[in-house]
């Protein structure tokens, strides 16, 4: 029985530079802000705000696919670890948007002023 050993070079390469490229287009938007993103509004937050999630959370689920090997593994087991994780960052996203929607309605139409 012999096993032949695979090159992964060529693979390893192209998820560098698929992540440089996405972290690229995130530092990008962040230091230029362009206007029609940063000054429009989507579901209580600014549709840049909701770019930088959606990349962020592309950049997290590919990592998982690719450094811990989940596109060889079989559709179940996929769902089984990454559905958890995405409900989780979706709970977590909707609590962070309640919260400081209410204190800023609470900063903004009360006597409490901004000391910060």
């Amino acid at each position: 029985m012999s096993h032949e050993h695979v090159s992964n070079i060529k693979r390893i390469w192209f998820v560098f530079g698929l992540l440089s490229v996405v972290t690229t287009v995130e530092v990008f938007l962040g230091i230029i802000k362009p206007e029609a993103l940063h000054m429009n509004q989507f579901l209580g937050m600014n549709l840049l705000n909701w770019i930088f999630y959606a990349l962020t959370i592309f950049k997290a689920y590919y990592i998982v696919w690719a450094f811990m090997h989940m596109e060889g593994e079989r559709a179940s087991l996929r769902w089984a670890v990454v559905s958890p994780v995405i409900f989780l960052v979706m709970y977590l996203l909707f609590i962070l948007l309640i919260e400081a929607d209410y204190v800023f309605e609470i900063f903004k139409s009360s006597t409490i002023k901004w000391n910060f």
